[in-house]
């Protein structure tokens, strides 16, 4: 009678589960820098205001600066897209990604587009004007960013895992 002892399993469960938890901190993390400069990419700087449906344009910088990702160690996914921003909280992103209405309360300064020639009064008038909001509400088209960066770069994600996971 032959007798068998297993003195080392084939399979290192441990090592194998903590190669895969590396390779999905690699893997996600470049997915998401992928989608972030893809969506930064998508912002231009300009004056004028983008059509609805287009990307939203720069006019300051802010939407840029404030789109970051970051790995989630709990739910093992990535996170992308831009910090809440803007008055009343920080609706910004949410409008220019999805579109809706927000009331501007009565009082607030808003900027208008003046355009160029004589106000009231006779006064020049060039460019932008700051003027007080009556309390209405302002519909906000869609400019979407995240979801066009995330359709562009979505193809790349099978192909980030091919040797992804090594010893």
């Amino acid at each position: 009678m032959i007798k068998f002892k297993v003195t080392k399993l084939f399979f290192d469960k441990p090592a194998i589960l903590k190669a895969i938890d590396r390779a999905a901190i690699r893997v996600l993390s470049k997915f998401g820098a992928f989608i972030r400069t893809a969506a930064k990419s998508s912002i231009r700087k300009r004056k004028k205001v983008s059509p609805p449906g287009f990307p939203p344009s720069s006019h300051e910088g802010s939407l840029k600066r404030l789109i970051f990702f970051s790995y989630d160690k709990e739910k093992k996914s990535v996170v992308i897209g831009p910090v809440p921003f803007g008055a009343k909280g920080g609706q910004v992103p949410e409008l220019l990604e999805y579109g809706g209405t927000r009331r501007i309360p009565k009082g607030t300064l808003v900027v208008v587009d003046a355009g160029v020639g004589r106000g009231k009064g006779g006064r020049f008038i060039s460019g932008k004007q700051f003027v007080e909001s009556d309390g209405r509400t302002v519909k906000y088209e869609p400019r979407s960013f995240m979801g066009p960066a995330l359709k562009q770069e979505a193809p790349k994600f099978a192909g980030l895992w091919a040797n992804a996971i090594k010893k």
